[in-house]
């Protein structure tokens, strides 16, 4: 039940995202369903990985090939489906908790909640670097 939730909660936080950035009507419902999907493909992952790194290293992966997919059918750059589909992976409960932990002085667990923080991070930028270079030599070998 609790993952059906964080599922739900990660499609609304992208649909406040796609709306924020005022995509036009037609692509915010399927841009909000990316965010759902990477959600769900962390999710998965982190119950077979052991990586936390490893688990959102795939989950952006997959969501830049969804936004990827839905750009070409939909005509439209990847970048409107990308970042509503990578926001529910942004790590933001960590960076405020170390925040938070640098501000009390406490700079053991400030420590810790900041490499979650550049793990994530990372692992989202890796993540998107390898689905963006599988989808390049796909296409020079296609041409």
């Amino acid at each position: 039940m609790e993952s059906l939730i964080q599922i739900a909660t990660a499609f609304l936080g992208s649909l406040g995202f796609a709306l924020l950035f005022g995509l036009r009507r037609r692509y915010v419902l399927p841009a909000s369903v990316g965010g759902m999907l990477s959600w769900s493909v962390y999710l998965l992952m982190s119950r077979l990985l052991p990586s936390l790194f490893l688990s959102c290293l795939v989950a952006s992966a997959c969501a830049v090939l969804y936004a990827e997919l839905l750009a070409r059918a939909m005509r439209t750059p990847a970048t409107v489906f990308v970042i509503p589909a990578v926001i529910p992976l942004v790590p933001g409960g960590s960076l405020y908790y170390a925040m938070n932990c640098v501000v009390q002085k406490d700079f053991a667990a400030a420590r810790e909640y900041g490499m979650t923080t550049l793990e994530f991070s990372l692992a989202i930028a890796a993540g998107m670097s390898f689905a963006l270079a599988f989808r390049e030599l796909r296409t020079r070998r296609v041409k």
